[in-house]
């Protein structure tokens, strides 16, 4: 065995013999002494200790240092009843608490004893008890998640043993506590009984065998009965504390000294209030002011300091976090985070940063999150996160739309003014700065607000920056909103259809299309700004007609015929007819006649000059047709559709191109005019 082991047992067997054999005077003073020492040690320990299992020997040195403190006791009783005279340290204890006066010297004594038994001693005791209940109860759930992160990969086998013996040990550990705190409250309960049966053991043997006065016998007896009870007392309220910090420390990732500063001293406002209640404490009451004054004054000190280390701190983590960041950008496998492209970004000058900030009345984060809401609601799409950012490259006025870092529109806003959109003729008692209307193109003038009323009499349509804004962003996603789904946004709009109707989910994906084949299919429906919001019924659809064929503007076209009611409905101004325009027989014959067949699908092969005067009939129609107020819609024969709208889009490419196979028979159409040459 090794020394310590030794060492330990002969501590045992000398305690045990200590019951047994007289001890003379000065031994048992160096004893008392020692309990102590070791008393103390074990309180300081207790509180430096961050986990309890760091300190799991202290279950075992609670019953080894009760033992020996009664031992103590058997040996001071014998000297006092013997000899009346217990040593130097008894002695001292004694007269330190008695004085002359043992009625209050042993009701002192009492209290001590009464706190130490029923605050601290029961309080241990109570805490735990209930941590070790808690403990054992809350094992399973442990082991389950240990389980669980060794299943994930989270921890390895090594890791996940240790983890299950930290467990076991915690568990052995309160459990050892729950009966260890007996024995503290039995020693408490001891201790009262010793001094008792001292006293008025010692009463009588001072008057019967001594020969002592009453009042000789009664304070001799007193102060040493007193002394050996505060000499063993002390101690046992030093473990009985340790024992009470052992069992209540929770939550805590440092020692108690380091918890209570930290913890209490955290907030300067609370110690300011503190002071000054304090404070006015000894100004308004008849306490004065000078005992309060220094109280007061280390509250406000303190609550100084605490602030200023709390911004020392602060600055230095924010230092150090940008040499961290600094550093980060010098490693080249954070190069990767160069590379990464925004779907979308709106950057603009610093002089519209109030439109955007919303502590300076800014609501464009507001228009933002509708814009979004809106387009979700129209087109089935959820639009990626946009990013707001000024750009000091940019003029101060100047606003740029950005797509996958490339500027797809952008333009111009002055702060201070209105936009008025002029109504078709210029009216000269309206004075602005002449512009054009960023959405549309539309001509228009900048106006101070002395102008606007001025303007909105005429006729002009006056909208303040932020709507110009707004709506210019809008049409832009609105636009460009097959560019912004991906398949990652693909696989999230069908996972949401997957948790109401799976099935139809399943049946698309599971052998019949593939993720990036739907994608396709919902990318070219959105170009021609055909709503994907019911998705149930283009999943039913791509079902369908997916086994037969994979040709996605194919499959496409079987969609928009699915959707029908849809398509009729949503380019018809609400309660009007559905207003079309058609090619004329020849122009129709021409167009089919020039199809030329292709890999990628057919296209209009016209010639030019042919081609040009039908750009120009269908751009004068469309032009009235807008000007009524009406969405322009060309009405074609099915075969001919995919190939005209492609064919036309680039130069007109706000005309809606349906097929006869589209048109809902619920909706009245009418004709808007006939395209011929």
């Amino acid at each position: 065995m090794k020394k310590s082991d030794l060492g330990v047992m002969a501590a045992i067997i000398w305690i045990i013999v200590m019951m047994v054999i007289p001890m003379s005077r000065p031994v048992l003073d160096v004893l008392l002494i020692v309990n102590i020492f070791v008393s103390l040690t074990i309180l300081l320990v207790a509180m430096g200790t961050k986990e309890p299992l760091d300190f799991s020997v202290f279950p075992s040195i609670l019953l080894m240092t009760t033992l020996y403190r009664l031992s103590l006791n058997i040996s001071t009783t014998r000297l006092i009843l013997g000899q009346a005279n217990a040593g130097a340290v008894i002695e001292t204890f004694g007269s330190f608490v008695i004085g002359d006066n043992p009625v209050v010297g042993f009701i002192v004594f009492l209290i001590i004893v009464i706190v130490q038994f029923i605050v601290i001693t029961r309080g241990a005791e109570r805490v735990a008890e209930v941590a070790a209940r808690f403990t054992l109860d809350a094992m399973p759930g442990k082991q389950i998640a240990i389980d669980a992160d060794l299943n994930a990969g989270l921890i390895d086998e090594a890791q996940a043993r240790k983890r299950r013996h930290d467990i076991e040990r915690e568990a052995d550990f309160y459990g050892a506590m729950d009966g260890a705190s007996k024995f503290v409250k039995g020693d408490a309960i001891a201790s009262m009984l010793i001094v008792a049966v001292n006293i008025v053991g010692g009463f009588i043997i001072g008057m019967v065998m001594h020969h002592m006065s009453f009042s000789q016998a009664l304070h001799t007896y007193t102060l040493l009965s007193v002394g050996d009870g505060l000499v063993s007392q002390i101690p046992a309220l030093l473990l009985s504390t340790a024992t009470g910090l052992m069992v209540t420390r929770a939550a805590s990732e440092s020692n108690l000294g380091s918890d209570v500063i930290g913890q209490i001293f955290q907030y300067p406002r609370t110690l300011y209030l503190v002071g000054g209640a304090i404070f006015f404490l000894g100004l308004f009451t008849p306490i004065g002011i000078l005992p309060v004054l220094p109280v007061s004054i280390i509250a406000f000190v303190t609550g100084w300091r605490v602030q200023v280390n709390a911004n020392r701190l602060v600055q230095r983590d924010k230092e150090q976090a940008l040499r961290t960041r600094k550093e980060d950008t010098k490693r080249p496998e954070n190069a990767l985070s160069l590379i990464h492209v925004e779907p979308i970004e709106f950057e603009f000058g610093y002089a519209l940063v109030p439109l955007v900030d919303a502590k300076q009345g800014g609501d464009m984060l507001d228009r933002v999150v509708m814009i979004r809401r809106q387009l979700a609601l129209e087109l089935g799409l959820v639009i990626p996160v946009i990013r707001l950012r000024d750009n000091i490259q940019l003029k101060p006025t100047e606003y740029v739309i950005k797509m996958r870092g490339i500027d797809v529109a952008g333009g111009e806003i002055l702060i201070g003014h209105w936009l008025a959109i002029s109504p078709g003729h210029d009216d000269p008692s309206v004075i602005g700065v002449p512009t054009k209307e960023p959405t549309f193109g539309l001509p228009a003038l900048w106006v101070t607000g002395d102008m606007k009323t001025q303007a909105e009499m005429v006729g002009y349509t006056v909208v303040d920056p932020p709507s110009v804004l707004a709506t210019h962003l809008t049409e832009v996603l609105r636009k460009h909103a097959h560019e912004l789904l991906s398949r990652q946004e693909t696989k999230a709009l069908l996972d949401h259809v997957k948790s109401t109707a799976p099935a139809v989910v399943d049946d698309v994906l599971n052998g019949n299309l593939s993720l990036g084949q739907v994608q396709r299919v919902l990318a070219n429906l959105l170009k021609e700004r055909v709503s994907i919001r019911d998705l149930v019924t283009i999943l039913e659809t791509l079902g369908d007609y997916g086994k037969a064929t994979k040709d996605i503007d194919v499959l496409t076209e079987h969609v928009r015929r699915a959707l029908g009611r849809q398509i009729s409905h949503q380019f018809r101004n609400p309660g009007q007819p559905l207003t079309v325009l058609t090619f004329a027989p020849t122009v129709e014959e021409r167009v089919q006649e020039s199809l030329v067949h292709q890999d990628d699908g057919a296209i209009v092969g016209m010639e030019p000059t042919i081609a040009q005067q039908i750009y120009r009939r269908l751009k004068d129609e469309s032009s009235r047709l807008s000007g009524q107020g009406k969405t322009p819609v060309l009405l074609v024969h099915p075969h001919l559709r995919l190939a005209v709208y492609r064919w036309l889009t680039r130069y007109l490419p706000d005309l809606v191109v349906l097929s006869y196979n589209e048109l809902d028979p619920t909706v009245e159409v009418e004709s808007g005019g006939v395209v011929s040459l």
